[in-house]
């Protein structure tokens, strides 16, 4: 049976810390993505860090790479 987390009642500590680890990782990369557009289209830090909850300056030195 699947939890209100998405996680098995069965699942263990270990097998559900790797699927949370798992799910980190994908939202890293999708963050990325969306981030990098966001940028080419013209946002500002300060505009992508408030739609993230972070402040302009940990997004710019987060993804200063990024442009």
């Amino acid at each position: 049976m699947r939890t209100a987390s998405g996680g098995d009642d069965d699942e263990t500590p270990v097998e559900q810390l790797t699927r949370i680890a798992s799910l980190r990782r994908d939202i890293a990369r999708e963050e990325e993505v969306a981030v990098r557009r966001a940028r080419q289209s013209g946002l500002s830090w300060a505009e992508i860090g408030f739609l993230l909850g972070v402040s302009k300056q940990a997004m710019h030195k987060k993804y200063r790479k990024v442009g």
